[in-house]
């Protein structure tokens, strides 16, 4: 898991069809100090957020699929959470 950023949304005319009705969004992995790392993922939204927020992010393909409902199922990445505020220890 981890906490990133959605940038936008994933427009294909054609999906596989476990995909469809399902909206994707490209997430930026955030680093400890909320920057973007460079890396990201294309996932599905089960959490009904949008561009700019801050998520959390389940990139397991096994857990994906479980959230989902697949077996099989071609899903690695699942936003499962809107994030209000990020607080460490110490």
């Amino acid at each position: 898991m981890y906490i990133g950023r959605v940038a936008g949304s994933v427009v294909a005319t054609i999906k596989i069809s476990h995909l469809e009705g399902r909206r994707l969004l490209v997430v930026h992995q955030l680093d400890r100090d909320m920057n973007a790392t460079g890396d990201y993922d294309i996932a599905v939204d089960v959490a009904r957020s949008g561009p700019g927020d801050t998520v959390l992010v389940l990139d397991e393909g096994n857990g994906a699929r479980q959230i989902l409902g697949l077996d099989p199922g071609a899903i690695r990445a699942v936003i499962v959470g809107v994030v209000d505020q990020v607080a460490f220890a110490g």
